[in-house]
């Protein structure tokens, strides 16, 4: 299984195009749809007030994988209702809200292409293929009948979890992983919205920051500065996109290897960096004073 797709309800279309082919260097795909990779879209906006997620696309690798996740989630008295596969262009499609309320779908064939990607902004290109587009992170008001659906019901397993402090607010997070990737999923409470950010992985550290710049240069408002996390290994910075949710923009991400993988708890959320720029670039006083 993998993160197949990310469907977005936006206000300002026209600013996330801006933002996602400019800032992000994805590659449009017509009809309010980008890609990053050999499928022929991953993210889609339509417009709309929620300026929210609207849809996440689990895609499993075939009709076995996809009958067997819906024959557990029965046992768990969930039924995804069947939906028509062609707005997605897929083969199949099964649709249910997660316990918090996360509109999720089930698919099998979701559309490749042989079309070149647009990689003027990101020559390195993207990680993403057999690994999925990137990561989630998804409210979760009751972490442990989350936790229950997608690790018990769908077969996700706990990469690691992070318990610690950050500039007075209590973080518990857990991460998982449906494929190689460190982590398609994590959860570790309330968000405002649907989703807490969304990470979009490139191959080149250079091309991080390349667009670190370019989200600089173009008004993004930076909410977390260049660092590195200590349990996916993953080089990033955060902003906030044109729905005042946030994204993810890194590079070196871990793989698991299931053989040999031991889930850890961390006490910290990056070993360096990260910093909100309001405290990390705050006027502070001369020479120990206060003035």
């Amino acid at each position: 299984m993998q993160l197949g797709f990310l469907h977005f309800e936006v206000s300002d279309p026209d600013a996330w195009d801006r933002f996602l082919t400019a800032v992000l260097g994805l590659t449009g795909a017509g009809d309010g749809r980008y890609r990053n990779d050999d499928h022929a879209w991953r993210y889609q906006i339509t417009q709309g007030p929620a300026d929210d997620l609207a849809a996440v696309g689990w895609e499993f690798h075939d009709d076995a994988e996809l009958d067997a996740a819906l024959a557990s989630l029965a046992t768990g008295g969930h039924h995804p209702v069947a939906g028509d596969p062609a707005i997605r262009g897929c083969a199949r499609r099964y649709l249910l809200d997660d316990p918090a309320g996360v509109p999720i779908e089930f698919v099998t064939g979701l559309p490749r292409t042989d079309a070149p990607l647009d990689d003027s902004l990101v020559p390195g290109g993207f990680v993403a293929g057999a690994l999925g587009l990137g990561h989630l992170v998804v409210t979760a008001p009751d972490p442990a009948a989350s936790r229950a659906f997608y690790e018990g019901l769908l077969g996700f397993k706990l990469s690691d979890t992070i318990q610690c402090e950050v500039h007075g607010h209590a973080v518990d997070l857990s991460f998982f992983h449906a494929n190689p990737r460190h982590h398609s999923l994590a959860f570790g409470g309330r968000q405002a919205k649907r989703l807490h950010h969304f990470m979009v992985e490139a191959r080149s550290l250079d091309d991080v920051g390349a667009c670190y710049d370019r989200a600089i240069r173009g008004g993004v408002r930076i909410t977390q500065t260049l660092g590195r996390h200590p349990n996916d290994g993953m080089f990033s910075y955060y902003g906030r996109t044109p729905s005042k949710f946030e994204f993810e923009f890194g590079h070196g991400g871990r793989i698991v290897d299931d053989a040999t993988w031991t889930p850890t708890t961390y006490d910290r959320i990056s070993d360096w960096g990260h910093h909100p720029p309001q405290i990390a670039f705050a006027p502070k006083p001369r020479d120990g004073g206060s003035r």
